[in-house]
This record gives structure tokens, sequence and C-alpha cells, in this order.
């Protein structure tokens, strides 16, 4: 015996297709959901690595210079600078330049 579709009242038909589009919409609703879900995952992913990596840098950064103050510091400019009168400031003495 073969299924006749006219057979079938129109509000059960109606009834029917309710159904299905309610699924396909449950469907679409749970997929965006989702891909929003991963979306954020992979953002907050993205903003861990770069902030991380920036910490890091400065973090580096700050150790370096640190380090170098530290040598600065220790490092003894042989010679004897006694204050001189300076004909263009008056009487301030002289200043040598560690880098110079």
């Amino acid at each position: 015996m073969q299924f006749d579709l006219s057979a079938v009242e129109t509000a059960t038909m109606v009834f029917i297709g309710t159904l299905v589009f309610a699924l396909v919409l449950v469907a679409f609703v749970l997929t965006a959901g989702f891909l929003a879900l991963i979306l954020v995952g992979v953002g907050k992913l993205a903003w861990v690595l770069a902030s991380t990596s920036l910490l890091a840098v400065v973090h580096g950064i700050n150790q370096g210079w640190d380090r170098l103050v530290r040598h600065a510091a220790t490092v003894e400019i042989p010679g004897d600078f006694q204050g001189q009168p300076s004909p263009s400031t008056g009487s301030y003495p002289r200043v040598m330049l560690r880098d110079s």
C-alpha cells in the first residue's frame, strides 16, 4: 500500500511543516551560538597571546636596562677630575660625561 499525501488533512500538514520550520530555526540558532562561542574563544586566545608577548618584551627591556645601569654604576673612569672654573659658565666645574 502506497502512502497518499492527499489523504492527510491540511491541519496535520501545517502542524508538521511548523515543526520542521521550528527545527530549522533551532538548528540555525544553535549553530550561530556555537560559532559565536568559537569566535569569542579565538579572540580571547589572540588577546592572551598578544598581551603575554608584549608583557614579555617589556620585562625584557626593563631587565636589559637594569643590567646596563648596574654595569654602568660599577665602571670606574680612570683619571683625576678636579673641578675647574670654566670661562663660559663662571664658577661651575666642568663635568665629564661617561659616554664621551
